[in-house]
């Protein structure tokens, strides 16, 4: 699906099929444009997931959700670090306004919890930046509200495309930072 006036570009698909690699790919391959955001990792220990991690594109590393964390509000067997999450995007917001490209990985559930997260999301589509973002297959809220906008070109990642799109996405984007 794309927007009439796709100013800003998001990711779905299923866990797993490569979301997060294309847009890290996608971040390298446009690093003169100065992008500026964070990524989701996930944190596997004994080859299961055990929570999800955050990193800047600037190396700055913190851990938004873990099965161990005691306190914060829960998404399935995960307790979310709010306060953390949000410390994390106040550092981060002020390199983002600068930025010639946005990098948000993740509108998801668990993200979507912050109100800060929230904000930062609908300022980042919004900024005269172009955005590129995964976004959660399913979903509510700012979810949903983000994929019905004209200024969205929405791309399903599949096993059998997420080749084919990295590069026609990379081509979308430096023509958007032109």
């Amino acid at each position: 699906m794309t927007g009439e006036n796709a100013h800003n570009i998001l990711i779905t698909g299923r866990p797993g099929v490569g979301k997060t690699t294309l847009v890290v790919a996608l971040s390298r391959e446009l690093s003169p444009a100065r992008p500026t955001g964070f990524f989701t990792r996930e944190i596997r220990e004994r080859e299961k997931r055990r929570g999800f991690a955050l990193e800047s594109l600037d190396g700055e590393r913190m851990t938004l959700a873990h099965t161990e964390f005691a306190h914060g509000p829960g998404v399935g067997k995960y307790r979310v670090d709010l306060p953390g999450f949000d410390a994390f995007l106040a550092r981060l917001e002020p390199e983002m306004r600068k930025a010639g490209l946005l990098v948000i990985d993740e509108i998801g559930k668990m993200e979507c919890l912050s109100p800060k997260f929230e904000r930062l999301a609908k300022w980042a589509l919004d900024a005269p930046a172009p955005l590129i973002a995964t976004v959660a297959a399913k979903g509510g809220g700012l979810i949903a509200e983000v994929k019905r906008r004209g200024d969205v070109r929405l791309s399903e990642v599949t096993e059998q495309n997420r080749d084919h799109l990295r590069e026609e996405l990379e081509g979308s984007l430096a023509s958007l930072l032109q």
